[in-house]
């Protein structure tokens, strides 16, 4: 399987999904850390790359999403942003939204 297709099954199987330095619980930089403080908040599980301990993913990424930059926040395929705009959205209410949106939808499709 190519990177491309690897990035295209994880954003497809994901309803929610970050792709981060770091990990949750240890994140690897300053905007990572806001970034998942924020989707956390949220109070609903989503799932993460480290891409960090993926090169081929982070090389990738960006091309595919044409957005340079990490994090990146993925909800129901749709690229919501990087750090500010996560941020930005938390601050507002319409992350949790979206989330819980998405989460309730993931939900409904495995049941």
């Amino acid at each position: 399987m190519s990177v491309v297709e690897t990035i295209k099954e994880q954003i497809e199987n994901n309803a929610i999904l970050l792709y981060m330095k770091g990990t949750p619980r240890f994140p690897q930089c300053g905007f990572s850390s806001r970034a998942v403080e924020a989707v956390m908040s949220c109070g609903e599980r989503f799932a993460f790359v480290n891409i960090l301990e993926n090169p081929d993913i982070r090389s990738e990424l960006p091309k595919y999403a044409n957005w340079p930059t990490f994090p990146q926040l993925w909800i129901n395929g749709e690229l919501v942003g990087g750090c500010d705009i996560i941020c930005d959205m938390a601050a507002s209410g319409e992350l949790k939204e979206m989330i819980v949106a998405a989460s309730k939808d993931d939900e409904g499709e495995s049941a």
